[in-house]
């Protein structure tokens, strides 16, 4: 079956990683735009995060250290999103969370080291 080979998604997903510097919580789906995301977490301390990534392999890329959000109180988080930059930036899209969560009084959120993975379809 014809199609892209593992080395080439591999190349794309590090290209990837040296644009996608900081990740987003949201509140909802984010949708696709590439200045703006809808429902991004705010208040309290809430920031996005630097995200390290791991090279890619086996057309999979990995983080390589664990990312930790402040998030207020009264928030449901069901999405993350990807970002050039820590404020404004260049939106590359998003995935939503394996299970959403509710804040109820103020709290973290961790991605643990190797756990926010994307990968390249067929690869």
């Amino acid at each position: 079956m014809p199609g892209l080979n593992v080395t080439i998604r591999n190349s794309e997903l590090d290209h990837f990683g040296t644009l996608a510097l900081f990740v987003s919580l949201h509140t909802a789906d984010p949708g696709n735009g590439t200045t703006a995301a809808a429902g991004e977490a705010s208040g309290g301390t809430y920031a996005r995060k630097s995200v390290t990534w791991a090279a890619a392999a086996a057309g999979a890329k990995s983080s390589s250290a664990a990312v930790v959000f402040d998030v207020p109180a009264a928030t449901t988080i069901t999405h993350l999103g990807y970002w050039s930059a820590a404020t404004a930036g260049t939106f590359y899209g998003s995935r939503v969370l394996s299970a959403s969560e509710t804040f109820t009084t103020a709290g973290t959120y961790t991605i643990a080291s190797g756990s926010l993975t994307e990968s390249m379809a067929g690869a």
